[in-house]
């Protein structure tokens, strides 16, 4: 065991290895090549293998990756499937209706079906080939500054062998000291590094807040092997039950390769009933007779759970800072009004590897030169497709009547809207008293005969693959807990143990002391950080757990 701290020299360091830092690697190293510079590039992600944190819905427009890799076909691209007609469905409680049109924003003919963990492992198998030096297994805990404190010069990881006691194990192993000239933030939604860099650098000064969906997703193998045929698409998305018209979200179900599906609800943050558990929503989607006619006597071969940033152009934060640059999801890189981003935050990473070349060119990575990666964002189109979903969630946000009336004008104005900027509360202050609403008869006792295609929250997560090191600091902390005794139980009821997927929050009562508690199981956590984001006390930080620890996705 040894307690020296090693310290590594980069020039280019990516945080987190999803599409918008993957992108911009090989960008940068094709522009590299093109000018004859010699840049080293190191990536560090926290998942086990990349692509083991990869979560999404997922089709793929694939214009970015036209631009990035034009001859993509023939490199063993990973695709599932081609949508060849998409679909749009208005669900109730017990039926089904087709709208006869499906908006342009969602129109997907031609575009990519794809797994987001396969998609995300071939594009770093490309970097690496090109020379970038690829770390999975490391978090980003901390960003180091120069003495100044404003400018960006790394990112120190986290430890590894450390006990819940705080001591270090046989296996210690101590954190690392990356230096880079500049360093690119892309840990997708809620990301912890960024967010302690946005704090301190004040980079969400003046916008409007982040908002958030959290998505269910399970990849089942299904019987019928003609049911895309017979319902005439193989891109299905719907609207409504088991949501009220007041809260955001819908499914989807796409068509995978071997008589597999890829299926998820999302949900909306901005809900206001405390009682709604997004896992119970799920086997409800699941459930309706339109659906289950789809996916019955089929089995759930793998499950998970994220959450997307979908706040869009208003609520973007500052894109660039001295030594550093955000892209992709963690910087709201995402086409709300067309339920897509992966184009989008790589497209982002792209025009930041571009910007980067010529901080190499100048010899400063400085935010006089780094600003011009917001110039060249608003100069493609990446800035066109911002600007038309700038108000989506904002308008999807709003209740019956209102919602149709702002979306129906965002149809109409390229996304301006009746109201521009139009706007929303933060996630977390969303909620009402659970006094204001009845408790669902249902809540938590939805079963079902069926054992292999509706799971319980745990058998769920055990199909997430989600391992954590047992003996380690929890990764979740409750900042006070006499908020959650006091405040949260009486006046919301816990909605900890509801809105977390994962079950890692779980009310207990001691009849000792006729005191209710919150207990942790951190061991569940799904990295969602749905958490962090919907406490109505902000009253939980959740930061990344030992390098490796989580969800290991393979097929999703």
């Amino acid at each position: 065991m040894s307690d020296q701290k090693e310290t590594i020299n980069f020039d280019v360091l990516f945080v987190g290895a999803g599409p918008a830092n993957l992108a911009s690697s090989i960008r940068l190293m094709q522009i590299a090549k093109e000018k004859n510079l010699d840049i080293e590039i190191a990536i560090i992600d926290k998942g086990m293998d990349i692509g083991s944190h990869s979560l999404s819905g997922a089709i793929l427009n694939p214009i970015a990756l036209k631009e990035l890799l034009p001859e993509y076909a023939e490199m063993n691209f990973p695709v599932e499937k081609r949508v060849i007609k998409d679909s749009l469905y208005a669900l109730t409680k017990n039926k089904s209706f087709k709208i006869p049109f499906t908006p342009i924003n969602l129109k997907s003919s031609g575009y990519l079906i794809i797994s987001l963990s396969k998609f995300t492992k071939w594009l770093s198998n490309i970097a690496e080939e090109m020379g970038a030096n690829i770390f999975p297994g490391f978090s980003g805990v901390e960003a180091i500054y120069d003495k100044s404190g404003s400018t960006i010069i790394g990112v120190r990881t986290g430890e590894k062998g450390i006990s819940k006691e705080f001591t270090k194990k046989s296996n210690y192993e101590p954190p690392m000291d990356i230096y880079a000239k500049v360093t690119i933030f892309g840990e997708g939604a809620k990301g912890s590094l960024f967010r302690d860099v946005a704090k301190k650098l004040d980079l969400f000064k003046d916008n409007m807040p982040q908002v958030y969906e959290t998505g269910i997703k399970e990849i089942i193998e299904i019987r019928n092997k003609q049911i895309f045929q017979d319902i005439n698409s193989n891109a299905i998305h719907s609207l409504f039950y088991p949501l009220d018209f007041s809260t955001f979200g819908g499914g989807f179900i796409y068509e995978m390769n071997n008589n597999l599906i890829s299926i998820g609800l999302v949900v909306g943050l901005s809900y206001e009933n405390p009682y709604l558990d997004i896992y119970e929503k799920f086997i409800q989607f699941k459930k309706h007779p339109f659906i289950l006619n789809i996916i019955k006597e089929g089995k759930v071969l793998e499950t998970g759970a994220r959450t997307v940033c979908t706040g869009g152009y208003y609520s973007m934060p500052k894109l660039y800072m001295d030594g550093g640059l955000v892209v992709g999801n963690c910087a709201s890189f995402h086409n709300n009004f067309a339920l897509k981003g992966i184009h989008t935050s790589m497209k982002s990473g792209m025009i930041a590897a571009e910007t980067i070349i010529s901080g190499f060119e100048k010899n400063d990575f400085s935010s006089n030169v780094l600003k011009q990666y917001k110039k060249n964002i608003e100069k493609s189109w990446i800035q066109k497709e911002m600007l038309n979903g700038r108000n989506f969630a904002q308008a999807m946000a709003k209740k019956a009547l209102a919602k149709f009336l702002h979306l129906g004008a965002l149809h109409f104005t390229n996304g301006k809207g009746l109201i521009d900027p139009l706007r929303l509360k933060r996630d977390s202050k969303t909620l009402k008293n659970i006094n204001k609403f009845d408790e669902p008869d249902n809540i938590n006792k939805l079963s079902s005969n069926d054992k292999n295609l509706f799971l319980d929250k745990l058998t769920s997560l055990y199909l997430s693959n989600t391992s954590h090191e047992e003996d380690q600091p929890c990764h979740i902390k409750i900042i006070n807990p006499d908020i959650c005794i006091k405040k949260c139980i009486d006046y919301f009821n816990a909605p900890c143990t509801r809105f977390c997927p994962g079950s890692v929050y779980e009310l207990t009562f001691d009849n000792k002391s006729n005191k209710k508690s919150i207990k942790l199981n951190p061991s569940n956590c799904l990295h969602c950080k749905t958490c962090e984001i919907k406490d109505p006390f902000e009253n939980i930080l959740w930061n990344c757990p030992e390098g490796g620890d989580g969800p290991k996705y393979s097929i999703v």
